[in-house]
């Protein structure tokens, strides 16, 4: 988990991020005609929107378990749903998602699982997360959809910004998966580099964090080899979780009796707007997911685009949020605590 020190600035950080973001979205604005235009909107979408956070967490936990037995690692599915929303909460406050893996490891390690195996189960459990995401990406800005352009004209650039860093990261990360000798070169001609440049010091400890690390991702080689129809069923389980999150957007727009535009248009914004943000060092993507969605969505919720953004930023991340540490603090207080028993 993280240290202490780490922990406090994460916070700090979040709160100035926070902080900035309310100020640019709240001022000049009329509170009141704001909090009427909510408040006119219809709940019950709301409330199908909570149950899509709820499920887009879930498929990571189904994920983890799915895996987890396809190696013969015993786990509870209930903990594995503890994994999902630790994870998240500790994403959720750390810049680019830093923190939400070691989190989960964490965990893990005291629910007895070994570490190689946690790292190697979460490291596709991020490969196919962030593949979704080029998938979506690379498909919009190369096939280019008319209607979809259109309004994507005023993020365009940022989008290609979070695609490209996005290929580059599932690339490097298959990279080092596919081809550990080449990687294991690179790394280590880069840390020699930087010792020479005397930008890092004791050079050996991190050749041997290169060492150790290499042995895990030739494991996660081995695996994506003997488990390709567990590899495809987790990226389609992936797609289906990435959308049941982006579809929240969709919910909201018609809370406001809005129907112009239609669902496939709307969860394509909302997922290039993910892409766009999704490797940018901000907790959650604040600040900039606020303002790329009134910039993308201002001519399909029109009037109401501002009301929007608040309802849909409020049910899909400071929801998935409080959700998460809620459940982190439930996790706090049972995994571990008690020896682990075994389901059958």
């Amino acid at each position: 988990m993280m240290n202490k020190r780490r922990m406090l600035l994460n916070t700090l950080f979040l709160i100035v991020v926070f902080s900035l973001t309310f100020y640019y979205i709240f001022r000049d604005q009329d509170i009141t005609a704001l909090m009427n235009a909510i408040k006119s909107s219809d709940t019950r979408y709301w409330f199908a929107s909570i149950v899509c956070v709820v499920f887009f967490i879930g498929s990571e936990s189904i994920i983890i378990y799915y895996m987890m037995n396809s190696i013969k690692q015993r786990v509870k599915l209930l903990h594995c749903f503890l994994y999902s929303f630790v994870g998240f909460f500790v994403s959720c406050i750390t810049p680019s998602a830093t923190g939400g893996q070691p989190a989960q490891i964490y965990f893990m390690k005291k629910d007895r699982i070994p570490i190689p195996v946690a790292t190697l189960i979460l490291m596709i459990v991020t490969i196919t997360y962030k593949f979704v995401l080029v998938l979506i990406g690379a498909f919009t800005l190369l096939f280019r959809p008319t209607g979809i352009m259109n309004y994507l004209e005023p993020a365009i650039g940022i989008c290609w910004l979070g695609l490209l860093l996005n290929i580059f990261c599932v690339a490097f990360m298959l990279l080092l998966v596919f081809h550990p000798t080449l990687a294991k070169n690179q790394l280590t001609f880069l840390v020699e580099l930087l010792a020479r440049l005397r930008l890092i010091r004791k050079k050996e400890r991190h050749l041997k964090k290169i060492e150790a690390a290499m042995q895990q991702y030739q494991d996660i080689a081995v695996y994506f080899r003997t488990h390709r129809f567990v590899i495809w069923n987790v990226l389609i389980i992936t797609l289906v979780q990435r959308l049941l999150l982006f579809y929240v957007t969709y919910l909201v727009y018609r809370s406001f009796g809005l129907s112009e535009t239609d669902l496939v248009t709307i969860v394509i914004l909302q997922g290039m707007i993910s892409v766009a943000v999704d490797m940018l060092p901000l907790p959650g993507g604040m600040g900039i997911s606020e303002k790329l969605f009134l910039s993308v969505f201002a001519p399909v919720f029109g009037p109401l685009t501002l009301p929007g953004m608040i309802v849909s930023r409020g049910l899909s991340y400071y929801t998935e949020l409080i959700i998460s540490a809620v459940f982190t603090v439930v996790a706090f207080f049972t995994i571990g605590r008690n020896e682990r028993t075994i389901e059958g």
